[in-house]
């Protein structure tokens, strides 16, 4: 480990030296190992003394006390000084893994099996992937998973405040979709999702994508969270229909046209009902009834009719 240069990510370069931890968390790792074995020691001898009085002299039981305190504490305080490694170690588990698998698989191939038939297993191994397109796209999409855990942890490195420790995001697990990458993050306290949200487009910029959504993984706990990393766009594709091989091309085809609807209705030009009266019967004998008055246009009253006519006899109705 070296302590250089803070400013350094992991992989630069500063007077020939490679700066693995940053001098930050190097320095909070040290004061939390110390606190650590301090707080375990205290507590582990204070009880081992207590329950070990109970059988012989007091004395006698607090060097038992110092004695199962002080190496428990020396075993807390090295994980918790080598906490920053094994982080480290834990960020590029998938390419170790990977790369002792194919390292062992080289081995055992090679000293099981004559040359020929090993160059003809790798060609395999290496060429049907590369030649089926559905296992091709696969592999891609399962690299760039591994691609953008790194990515986003140089986000919260370089420009993402972190809290005062150095302590970054635990980057979880990644999956593909089929827009792009699907990431699972655990933030450590000092950062929330509204701080996130504003720097949402830096983020896409470092993973090389088109946009990055995040939203809560879980509804009772605010620290777990989920990138979406779109690259590509699904939804615009051309997608082929059946119906194009049943229609015949050299079947004419008639335009109609639109519709007319209509958007008014003009009531002059609706013809009002004739209605009739049935006829009265008087005292003084029947008459014929008179011809009813046609509604006048546009649903209106028509006028009563004047009682100066000389034909109308109100005798008649009543």
């Amino acid at each position: 480990m070296s302590k250089s240069s803070p400013r350094r990510p992991f992989g630069g370069r500063s007077n020939g030296t490679v700066t693995v931890i940053e001098a930050r968390v190097h320095r909070s790792s040290a004061r939390n190992a110390r606190l650590a074995f301090v707080m375990t020691a205290v507590i582990v001898g204070l009880l081992a003394a207590v329950v070990a009085a109970s059988y012989m002299h007091p004395i006698l039981a607090l060097f038992v006390g110092i004695g199962v305190g002080v190496p428990l504490g020396g075993i807390v305080w090295v994980l918790v000084r080598i906490w920053p490694v094994i982080r480290l170690l834990w960020w590029w588990t998938p390419e170790i893994g990977l790369a002792g698998l194919l390292l062992v698989g080289w081995v055992q191939l090679a000293s099981h099996t004559p040359t020929l038939v090993t160059l003809l297993v790798v060609a395999l191994v290496v060429g049907v992937p590369a030649g089926v397109p559905v296992i091709r796209r696969q592999i891609m999409a399962w690299g760039w998973c591994l691609v953008v855990r790194h990515r986003l942890r140089v986000c919260f490195a370089q420009f993402i405040i972190a809290n005062q420790s150095g302590s970054l995001p635990l980057i979880l697990w990644a999956t593909p979709t089929p827009v792009g990458e699907r990431v699972w993050v655990y933030l450590r306290p000092g950062l929330s999702v509204k701080d996130l949200e504003g720097r949402l487009d830096k983020i896409a910029v470092t993973c090389h994508a088109s946009t990055v959504l995040i939203e809560r993984a879980s509804d009772g706990n605010a620290a777990y969270v989920r990138f979406d990393i779109k690259r590509r766009e699904v939804l615009t594709a051309n997608v082929g229909s059946p119906l194009v091989d049943v229609i015949d091309p050299a079947t004419p085809t008639v335009e109609q046209a639109p519709p007319v609807v209509p958007t008014a209705l003009d009531l002059p030009d609706v013809q009002a009902p004739t209605i009739t009266l049935p006829k009265q019967q008087g005292t003084s004998g029947s008459k014929p009834a008179k011809p009813a008055a046609t509604a006048a246009a546009n649903g209106s009253k028509p006028a009563a009719a004047s009682s100066s006519v000389p034909d109308d006899d109100v005798s008649d109705w009543i």
